[in-house]
């Protein structure tokens, strides 16, 4: 596809639009924008233009149509799929001044939020009023809601509660023609044509820009458990992760981290208070929630019942808030820890949670093959396995020209296995190439047609999701 430039003319009528402080086009700006948490890409903007109001971003969607020049929506840019890199150039459209929690109602446990609030500052602000906003991405603390929406975010908690998909209402969207729309109602239940609202979630900026989201809450649970188990052998860590559930306990959150994910994670944040014996390979870092202290104490003690059957060292029980939060840091901070000592390539792989020792000795046979090594951890409650892929001693030609084969590999196993490429990050710029494994090309004309009818010129956040 072919695109037109951001003339002069352009420019002034972006200005007109937004104010002359909102439309940036020097090289700390596009150094700024032109990449996000994907490897070390950078693609350069042409411009950078920071809107406030859905109308705005209307009057510049017409001016693209009018014009065919592309727009990349972007939110805080901690996206780990490229979704939104500026590859085609064109306009860069910054979600970041759209950061206003609207309306918090507690009579109806529902929220009106902007797409340019971070995830942490809204879970404080509804926890403040009893209530829970369960999605928890591990970038919570500078990830925007939009961003979750336009990537179907996960986190620890989706194990029990869900992603954010499952909390959404409706949405005031601006379509790449410049209407604005609402998609659905603010009601738990909406039985009234397509399902607009669930189509836009996950869509990753390429049918509409979010402006308004509407979300339902939940009260806060008010007490939680945790417990961090070594275990001896990485898929038994794995298997113990399905007999849980099938021994009636649904964890809020079940979390696998390999050894190294553990150790660089715990490096990377200067804490040497975790002890991990030589012959231990894998931890499954293990929360209940809920609102009676007695009910938690005897999901555990079945925790305990189950993982008797299971090679596991000492069990940690986190004693307090402060070292709860320390083993959850550590987690968190697993991703930057592996970009910190490597050159790597993230893979978001997810499976029926039952699989997940089949897919961890395939990446890891795959892994021999290739000549690669990796670090695996992630939401092993729902079979979501991030897969980093660590460059260490392989060469330039093999991690250019042989690592997307042992990439294919996996996503393949995957499939077979009943799951699919990516559980929470999205496909973006990084995955599209392999979309033909997840789908049957009926199904991708079809996805590719849905594109077609909201944007007819192809000018919003082109060559992402699609080859």
């Amino acid at each position: 596809m072919t695109f037109n430039i951001v003339t002069p003319t352009i420019i002034n009528q972006l200005v007109e639009i937004v104010g002359e402080q909102y439309v940036l086009f020097d090289d700390a700006a596009f150094k700024k924008y032109g990449h996000d948490e994907t490897e070390d890409y950078l693609f350069y903007p042409e411009v950078v233009v920071l809107p406030r109001t859905p109308q705005e971003i209307s009057a510049i969607l017409k001016i693209c149509n009018q014009e065919n020049i592309p727009l990349t929506p972007r939110g805080a840019g901690t996206g780990l799929s490229g979704g939104a890199l500026p590859i085609n150039k064109g306009i860069l459209l910054s979600m970041e001044r759209f950061n206003s929690i609207l309306e918090i109602d507690e009579r109806n446990l529902q929220a009106t939020v902007e797409p340019g609030v971070i995830t942490q500052i809204f879970q404080e602000a509804v926890q403040e009023k009893g209530l829970f906003y369960p999605p928890d991405p591990a970038s919570k603390g500078s990830c925007f809601i939009g961003g979750n929406l336009a990537e179907n975010s996960g986190g620890p908690k989706a194990v029990k509660y869900g992603v954010t998909s499952d909390y959404v209402l409706n949405l005031e969207v601006v379509l790449p023609t410049g209407e604005i729309i609402w998609t659905g109602a603010n009601t738990l239940k909406n039985s009234t044509g397509y399902n607009l609202t669930q189509l836009l979630v996950g869509s990753e900026g390429t049918l509409g820009i979010i402006t308004k989201a509407v979300f339902k809450l939940l009260p806060y649970p008010k007490y939680n458990l945790l417990m961090l188990v070594p275990f001896y052998a990485a898929d038994e860590a794995c298997a113990a992760v399905s007999e849980i559930f099938k021994a009636g306990v649904i964890p809020s959150g079940l979390e696998f981290m390999e050894r190294d994910a553990l150790l660089w994670g715990s490096e990377y944040i200067n804490d040497n208070s975790i002890s991990i014996p030589d012959n231990i390979q894998a931890h499954l870092l293990i929360e209940v929630d809920g609102n009676d202290k007695e009910v938690l104490y005897k999901e555990c003690e079945t925790i305990y019942q189950v993982l008797e059957n299971f090679e596991c060292d000492e069990i940690l029980f986190a004693e307090d808030a402060a070292q709860k939060d320390k083993l959850w840091k550590i987690r968190r901070v697993v991703g930057e820890a592996v970009k910190a000592k490597s050159i790597y390539k993230e893979e978001d792989t997810v499976v029926p949670r039952a699989e997940l020792p089949i897919l961890l000795n395939g990446v890891k046979s795959i892994g021999e093959k290739y000549g690669f090594k990796s670090v695996c951890y992630g939401h092993a409650g729902d079979g979501n396995l991030h897969v980093n892929i660590i460059k260490d001693n392989m060469s330039d030609e093999a991690w250019e020209n042989k690592l997307p084969e042992g990439i294919r590999e996996i996503f393949e196993l995957c499939v077979q296995l009943k799951g699919t490429l990516s559980g929470e990050h999205g496909i973006g710029y990084v995955q599209k190439s392999y979309m033909d494994i997840a789908f049957s090309e009926v199904a991708l004309n079809l996805q590719k047609a849905i594109k077609s009818n909201f944007d007819p010129k192809g000018i919003l956040n082109p060559g992402k999701m699609f080859v």
